[in-house]
């Protein structure tokens, strides 16, 4: 049966869980559309938070602050999947909530996660739920080497070890705490891949192109999107499973999905993040509608349309590394927290198609993000070029 929705037109007030990054772009993008935005973050200089017509800082779980958010808006998200499911489902007892709080809570644990997965009938590495010591003694060997992961709180390659052994499985285990954890066996990799879809209340469901990504200690470094970053096949594969993961899920909101290229060419699940994902932010200055609109529109019950990649483009995080540089008399490889100063941005923007977005931070930390560049060009080829020479006046390595 179809469902027929009533639009939030502009002049609405939409709201977010999470003052960060992807709470500010998203800001933006829903002011452009003519909308007022509310932020609930306990920071009272949250990027997001800066730059929307009400900030409330409280903590999520604050029933005031919930209360008060209830009252200003007339839809609520979250920019970030650490958010406490229980403040969204409180919020959803007044009025809409998109991701819903059983589909958050299913991305904040990746033994549930891990289960969704198989219940979709996506391709997933081979692993072992570890709650118990008689669970860990009874993790097979084939499993080995393999990733140990928390199931909850893990982030940017953050409560995860490699382990090799079963005496390091063991140790590894008490070291992050005997806490619930998932063991990943290692699998041979060629790459890595995401996908980023939109599904509406009435089931209406678009996606980004597949994007090829590069993580360097956990982070994403690079992304690169334009038509054959990956064969067709697989670009076909990977988008289907992302459909049905969300499809699994009865989501609403933008979901990113990501996934690992095996060396055999096959495909398998790594995660997904449910909301908008530092992999999709070329899309701001690729594409015809970027991933924060999709998220305005399922939030606002607006049609969702097929977004259009209309430039090759590669994605560059800029972490605050960049903000320093290492003085003589520095060790190399040393931590560098000498001499602060701004990067090049005049030289990098003197470069066509760049496109610089900054996040607001007021402290420059190592490995915090700090903003992205977004390179577009008419041919993958010219993409890079730019990338290349953009990386290289940050100092920067790539590929």
């Amino acid at each position: 049966m179809s469902i027929t929705l009533k639009p939030l037109l502009p002049g609405s007030t939409l709201g977010v869980l999470g003052g960060g990054q992807l709470g500010r772009m998203w800001a933006h993008v829903a002011q452009r559309m003519g909308y007022n935005t509310a932020v609930l973050d306990p920071d009272a200089h949250s990027p997001a938070g800066l730059v929307s017509h009400h900030h409330i800082h409280t903590d999520y779980l604050d029933p005031a602050g919930l209360k008060q958010l209830a009252a200003v808006c007339q839809a609520v998200t979250t920019e970030f999947e650490n958010v406490p499911a229980d403040a969204l489902a409180q919020l959803a007892a007044t009025l809409p909530v998109s991701p819903a709080a059983s589909a958050v809570a299913v991305a904040q644990d990746r033994a549930r996660e891990k289960a969704h997965f198989v219940k979709c009938g996506v391709p997933v590495a081979p692993h072992a739920v570890i709650d118990t010591a008689a669970q860990l003694a009874a993790v097979t060997d084939n499993l080995l080497p393999g990733i140990l992961k928390t199931s909850r709180m893990g982030y940017d390659g953050k409560g995860q070890l490699r382990v090799t052994t079963r005496d390091e499985l063991n140790a590894g285990w008490a070291k992050l705490g005997s806490v619930p954890c998932v063991l990943e066996k290692m699998l041979p990799l060629a790459s890595e891949c995401s996908v980023i879809v939109a599904r509406g209340r009435d089931g209406a469901m678009v996606n980004l192109p597949v994007q090829r990504n590069l993580h360097r200690d956990g982070i994403l470094a690079v992304t690169e999107v334009f038509a054959g970053n990956v064969p067709e096949a697989l670009a076909n594969q990977a988008i289907a499973a992302a459909k049905a993961v969300a499809q699994e899920l009865n989501y609403v909101g933008v979901l990113c999905v990501e996934f690992f290229v095996l060396a055999d060419g096959s495909l398998v699940v790594n995660e997904i993040a449910p909301r908008p994902h530092n992999s999709g932010h070329y899309s701001q200055d690729a594409c015809d509608v970027s991933q924060f609109e999709l998220q305005v529109r399922t939030m606002a019950d607006l049609p969702l349309t097929q977004p259009r990649l209309h430039s090759p483009a590669v994605m560059l995080n800029l972490l605050g590394d960049l903000w320093f540089k290492p003085s003589k008399s520095e060790k190399l490889g040393s931590e560098p927290n000498s001499l602060q100063a701004e990067p090049a941005w005049q030289k990098v923007l003197a470069l066509p198609g760049t496109h610089l977005h900054l996040y607001g931070k007021s402290e420059a930390r190592v490995g915090r993000k700090m903003g992205h560049l977004n390179i577009t060009a008419p041919t993958p080829e010219a993409a890079r070029t730019m990338a290349l020479q953009a990386a290289a006046v940050l100092g920067i390595a790539l590929f």
